[in-house]
């Protein structure tokens, strides 16, 4: 297809209208139509830009790289003149270039030293279908900018799969569409999902692609060990074909090896998800997938980021079918079933909802934001993640509360995890700079050794430090991961300014500087075990069986997987506890031991969550140990207080007034708001309270007749007495309700003879509710209406127990009986 029949031509002037109408606009266009090549040179001479720079976001290096080359190749230039590119490490931009390429969390890093953008007038998210974290973030900032202080500033995103009908509502942003011309790509399903080792099931399908379709063909897989072991069984069954594999963290030349067609073989590109978009492959004409990929997934319940090997989505299988329909008509083997087709998901979750957040929570603290929710994110973060990565800052030293410290502003010069920054930090503090650069790269690349080499990060240490003074592998290392990762550990020394060193590593240094950047995850050995281990927050860990490290009794760990009950340790090193005092900080601890019921205070030291030694404290903060207190009562309940019938009496007579007399402002005295307000009424009695036995020596009377204010003492006394005084002249005991129900008074039948009404409290506005007695104290009655009860119900009372109980007087006349306690005189 030449470059003036793509489909972005056709809707070039739709998408010019849009830019100078709308502040955002949203591009939706297949793969190849040209949008991440052809369009950003289309826009250079727009009149809104102004001459201004266009910056277009890339999610991938080998992308930005290659979009880059391909629009200079338009222009008859080199990269670094009119179109240039910036990259991790790398860059190639020139004072002429009015296009640069950027990979997106380099947008981020130039937002942060520039907010206003500065000659930029237009910012491109190319891809942004996959909604990759940073991409999220570049969005959510860069419509901060035009709203606070770039009204001029435009936003283009461009997909080739999205819902930009919903994106566009959400943005209020005006969505442009491009036909496809691709061929047709025909698409074959196996009868039943396939069983066995995924190589061998791939390498039987590009065998059979092979022999029944011409042109090169392009096989997705989830990761470079399965891209690995295939090419193996291809190389063995093939040799006539040329077999490179593709993904991020290849050589140039390797990925340009893969990119290129090849003029005298034909080509088998086994590749990662990085070719569902944004690179042309020459030459392909069949597409072979797995259909699967691998998938960082970060647990905010553990605080661990597990890979997953996962089902593509719907739209992912349809980016993937595309590629085999960019210079003809094409086929696709899907390694599934049309019936598990059917079951895939539509389309893939946004990164933001699955990724370790700390990075972006940095970058948000710089930014001056505390509260991410208040931003217009197309997708919102999960609060459990926003939580889990302030937690992890703080005890990296970046943040203090919501703001950003010293070292959290010196991290974020680092492009890098923040963890990986903190060690980089670390080892420059400590003179261990090259170390450091070492650890930083061996724990950022994919592991150099195979399966089954256990996790100590000695290991990997010395494999490098081998192959960089003598260019042989040791111990079964692979050379090519061992070149990325010496070129990664090359620039951090270079920022450093160290030389490399190719001395044996000293173990327990290497185990402190694991132990900097993941402070949460020291582990200890259980008790009895040789293999199980338990992390500082608490969650259990496990080393393989016949690990080098099993038996240590501290390691400090940095990989690991978080498991569905017990995690499983990847890389770790051992440490010694005495060895982390110089990065331990002092931790004043009051805290209540629930089971001797006593409050201990004690300073601990640190690193993290792990206590490495505690003394007790000479003096309490006052106000730290009425918090606890205060705590332990809400756990344990009010039952901790020494309460009495008559003060749980009390506690009703006053709820009881409250809710009869609402005007006269009787407070709440309920248990839910006595628990919601012990600072108020019981903190300031608690200062020689220190144990369990000391809180039923509290004067409890004393401390609640403080909540009623004068003269409401006496007025409860006089609307809600404990007795009342009845016929016979016993004074019996009303019992209240807090809920305000009417009081009982429970009293024996013979002694209210004579009385006509009910008793009342509350200045006679509330009638009791009579429970009269029988002689064994059981009730016959219930009542607030004495009079009927004399009138109607007595007689039949009468006759069913005068027989029963013959020594007690049933008179007939109740009226003008007397009331007695007593039974009658013989």
């Amino acid at each position: 297809m030449s470059e003036a029949s793509l489909p972005i031509y056709s809707v070039l002037p739709a998408l010019r209208n849009a830019l100078r109408s709308h502040r955002t606009a949203i591009l939706q266009a297949p793969p190849g139509a040209g949008k991440s090549t052809v369009l950003p040179l289309e826009l250079l001479e727009e009149p809104w830009l102004l001459g201004q720079k266009i910056w277009m976001l890339q999610p991938r290096r080998l992308a930005a790289r290659n979009a880059a080359a391909r629009m200079a190749a338009l222009l008859g230039e080199e990269t670094g003149q009119t179109v240039g590119y910036r990259v991790r490490f790398e860059s190639r931009v020139g004072p002429q270039t009015r296009i640069e390429v950027l990979t997106e969390g380099i947008l981020t890093r130039r937002l942060q030293k520039d907010p206003g953008l500065a000659g930029v007038g237009l910012v491109i998210f190319d891809e942004f279908h996959e909604r990759s974290l940073q991409a999220d973030l570049g969005l959510v900032l860069c419509r901060e900018v035009q709203q606070a202080l770039r009204e001029d500033l435009r936003i283009l995103l461009m997909s080739a799969t999205l819902d930009t009908e919903g994106l566009g509502r959400l943005l209020e942003a005006p969505v442009v569409t491009a036909e496809g011309r691709l061929y047709p790509v025909e698409v074959r399903y196996l009868p039943r999902d396939p069983e066995g080792p995924l190589p061998g099931v791939v390498a039987g399908a590009v065998s059979r692609a092979l022999a029944e379709h011409p042109g090169d063909i392009l096989v997705f897989l989830p990761g470079v060990g399965e891209i690995a072991r295939t090419q193996r069984l291809l190389a063995e069954r093939h040799p006539e074909v040329k077999i490179t594999p593709l993904y991020g963290d290849l050589p140039l030349a390797a990925q340009q090896a893969a990119i290129l067609p090849d003029p005298q073989r034909r080509k088998v590109v086994l590749s990662t998800s990085i070719a569902e978009t944004s690179l042309t492959i020459e030459g392909i004409r069949v597409v072979v997938d797995s259909g699967y990929s691998r998938l960082p997934r970060f647990d905010a319940k553990s605080g661990l980021t597990r890979l997953e090997t996962v089902r593509v989505t719907q739209d992912a299988a349809e980016q993937r079918r595309g590629r085999a329909g960019r210079l003809g008509p094409g086929v696709c083997y899907r390694l599934w079933s049309q019936a598990t087709h059917g079951q895939l998901l539509k389309e893939r979750r946004p990164e933001i909802l699955e990724a370790d957040l700390a990075p972006l929570v940095l970058e948000l603290a710089q930014w001056g934001v505390q509260d991410p929710h208040k931003l217009d994110w197309v997708t919102p973060p999960p609060a459990g993640a926003l939580r889990q990565a302030r937690a992890l800052l703080e005890a990296l030293g970046a943040l203090e509360g919501q703001a950003l410290t010293e070292r959290g502003k010196a991290m974020l010069e680092w492009p890098t995890h923040p963890r990986l920054a903190h060690l980089l930090l670390e080892g420059q503090a400590l003179r261990q700079s090259a170390l450091a650069a070492d650890l930083a790269a061996l724990l950022e690349e994919r592991d150099p050794l195979p399966r089954g080499a256990g996790a100590d990060v000695g290991l990997r240490l010395q494999a490098l430090r081998h192959w960089r003074q003598s260019g042989k592998p040791l111990h079964h290392a692979e050379p090519g991961v061992l070149a990325r990762i010496e070129r990664l550990s090359e620039q951090w020394r270079h920022r450093l300014g160290v030389a490399a060193d190719n001395h044996p590593p000293e173990e327990r240094r290497v185990g402190m500087l694991i132990a900097t950047a993941y402070p949460d995850r020291l582990a200890r050995l259980r008790e009895g075990e040789r293999l199980r281990y338990r992390l500082s927050g608490g969650r259990g860990v496990r080393l393989d069986e016949n690990d080098l490290l099993a038996g240590t009794p501290w390691l400090a760990v940095a990989h690991l997987d978080a498991g569905q009950e017990e995690g499983r340790i990847f890389l770790a090193a051992p440490v010694e506890p005495q060895d982390l005092a110089p990065l331990a900080r002092p931790v004043e601890t009051v805290a209540w031991d629930a089971q001797t019921g006593v409050l201990l205070a004690q300073r601990e030291l640190r690193v993290g969550e792990v206590v490495l030694s505690r003394e007790p404290l000479p003096r309490l903060d006052p106000a730290r140990r009425l918090e606890v207190l205060c705590r332990v009562v809400r756990t344990e309940g009010l039952s901790l207080l020494p309460w009495t019938e008559e003060l749980r009496q009390w506690q009703a007579r006053v709820l009881c007034l409250r809710s009869w007399r609402p005007e006269e402002g009787w407070p709440d005295v309920s248990d839910e708001h006595l628990l919601d307000t012990l600072e108020d009424w019981l903190a300031p009695w608690l200062e020689g309270v220190s144990r369990r036995a000391d809180f039923a020596r509290l004067e409890l009377e004393r401390i609640l007749g403080g909540l009623l204010p004068w003269p409401l003492p006496a007025r409860l006394d006089a609307l809600a007495p404990t007795r009342l005084q009845v016929p016979s002249g016993s004074r019996v005991r009303l019992t209240y309700y807090p809920d305000g129900s009417p009081p009982v008074l429970a009293v024996k039948l013979q002694e209210m003879f004579g009385l006509a009404d009910t008793p009342t409290v509350n200045e006679g506005r509330t009638r009791v509710l009579l429970h009269l007695l029988s002689p064994a104290q059981r009730p016959i009655q219930v009542t607030q209406d004495l009079k009927s009860f004399w009138n109607h119900t007595y007689p039949e009372v009468r006759k069913e127990l005068r027989g029963r109980y013959p020594k007690h007087p049933w008179p007939e006349d109740p009226w003008n009986a007397l009331p007695t306690r007593k039974t009658r005189p013989r």
